[in-house]
């Protein structure tokens, strides 16, 4: 691994770590631990660990998971942002769905970076973000400048939701797409109100009208 870019890193940087999985705490210590300006000052696994280590180590940076039980990183991110806002955040994760870094960010997170990128990327994420910047992993990247640039509106919608929408331009109801994709009725509505969101839909007549002319069997 290649640490050329370490010399800029911020001197004696405090990093807290915040993931379920110990595995993946044990691997990033251990490649965080090879960094001569970084230490790690903390790890936690959950959300309230997190924030009662976060108030007791004082860390600049913490790098924290999106998929956790409990509080996820979205949330954890955004309850770091209201209470610490000195302390920067990057998430670290396997989902590269544009939304969830969408969310990450107006959370108040100050990076992302995919957990599969090369080892340097993380060295150039606490780089950047230190230095007053925010970085998002190459791959990341690509995909919100592709996103920026397309003009149709469903490229900001998830497979699933593209997915919901094609049945709703069906005729079917939310019952029966939940039994077809095997959801709660519940969580299928609250697909539909995001679908919405996005596509800057107000009701369910528009939403049908939309579905049925954009989604063609």
């Amino acid at each position: 691994m290649s640490f050329e870019s370490l010399a800029s890193v911020t001197t004696s940087t405090r990093i807290l770590l915040v993931d379920d999985h110990p595995l993946v705490r044990d691997g990033l210590r251990a490649r965080l631990d090879a960094m001569p300006n970084v230490t790690v000052v903390g790890e936690a696994e959950n959300a309230s660990e997190a924030l009662r280590l976060a108030d007791s180590v004082k860390p600049h940076l913490t790098l924290m998971d999106i998929g956790m039980k409990g509080v996820n990183g979205i949330e954890l991110a955004g309850l770091f942002h209201a209470r610490f806002p000195d302390i920067a955040v990057v998430m670290l994760s396997m989902h590269g769905n544009l939304e969830y870094v969408r969310q990450t960010a107006q959370a108040g997170a100050r990076g992302y970076v995919l957990k599969d990128a090369p080892a340097h990327e993380i060295v150039t994420a606490i780089d950047t973000v230190m230095n007053g910047g925010m970085y998002y992993s190459a791959a990341i990247a690509a995909r919100l400048v592709q996103a920026t640039a397309s003009t149709d509106p469903r490229d900001t919608l998830t497979a699933r939701e593209n997915d919901i929408l094609a049945r709703i331009g069906r005729g079917m109801a939310n019952k029966q797409i939940a039994a077809e994709v095997g959801l709660s009725v519940r969580t299928v509505e609250t697909h539909r109100l995001n679908i919405k969101r996005k596509l800057g839909i107000e009701g369910q007549a528009e939403l049908i009208r939309y579905a049925v002319e954009n989604c063609p069997e």
